[in-house]
């Protein structure tokens, strides 16, 4: 297995910053470069984190979705989404997908489902969304023609073509049906121009791409879908709860936009 150990990946950043201990050098080099400039990295992360968890459980308790295909998984860091979804509903059923193989080295942790639901893992790269939809993996685990809830939690930006991320995002898009859920999340530098530009730049210099996109730039990526109040905000406003609340004091230190859509 090709673990990419040249390069700093995304994944193993996020898991860095977040304490993690799935990285190498060129992961910590990267993320170490941004913190010395965006010190705030961390509340930005564990904030898109719990916006992951709300949206899980959001869906899963006032939606009554029951099937989750979570692409850009990232390292297993508990609670993931199975475990928030499952303790609303025990027998939904998710797929994960990521495209890094240390992902897939943690695989068997994302499978722990409860007897009733199911949970499996597609190694898969969001570029290649048709690859993702015909995965034997997912076609055995959820029904297409019954809603989904899609998220693209903190991945699009990784994508640094705007009409690739639109045409990925959008393929994904039309393979749910009526009924479905999109959340997505992804960096920002309308808050905080200067330190987010350095962030980028660290990711940059050690082969991984970032992109910031404006509010505007994220909120193309829900069109013909019905945005949910309150629309596209920082992930930490997103229906807020105590723990959001007290994470963040200053809008500044939160660099990345979020919001949930359902289809007509």
């Amino acid at each position: 297995m090709d673990l990419q150990t040249g390069r700093a990946h995304g994944a193993r950043i996020y898991d860095y910053v977040l304490g993690g201990k799935d990285n190498y050098a060129r992961d910590r080099a990267a993320a170490e470069a941004a913190m010395s400039t965006f010190p705030t990295l961390q509340i930005s992360m564990r904030s898109n984190r719990a916006f992951m968890h709300r949206v899980g459980r959001f869906l899963a308790a006032e939606r009554g979705i029951r099937q989750f295909l979570d692409i850009g998984t990232g390292i297993p860091t508990s609670p993931n989404l199975h475990e928030v979804v499952q303790a609303v509903a025990p027998s939904a059923r998710i797929v994960y997908t990521d495209n890094d193989p240390i992902v897939l080295a943690h695989a068997r942790a994302l499978m722990k489902s409860t007897p009733e639901g199911r949970t499996t893992y597609v190694q898969s790269d969001l570029r290649e969304p048709d690859a993702i939809l015909a995965a034997p993996q997912l076609t055995a685990t959820l029904d297409l023609t019954e809603p989904v809830g899609l998220l693209a939690i903190a991945v699009v930006h990784f994508i640094d073509d705007e009409d690739e991320a639109h045409r990925v995002v959008r393929r994904l898009l039309d393979a749910v049906p009526s009924g479905s859920y999109f959340a997505m999340s992804t960096a920002t530098g309308d808050f905080d121009p200067a330190g987010t530009a350095t962030v980028e730049r660290a990711y940059r210099e050690r082969g991984e791409v970032l992109k910031h996109r404006t509010k505007a730039q994220v909120e193309r990526f829900f069109d013909g879908w019905e945005l949910l109040e309150p629309g596209v905000v920082q992930v930490h406003k997103w229906r807020p709860d105590d723990f959001a609340t007290a994470l963040v004091k200053n809008d500044s230190d939160v660099a990345l936009l979020g919001g949930v859509a359902r289809k007509p």
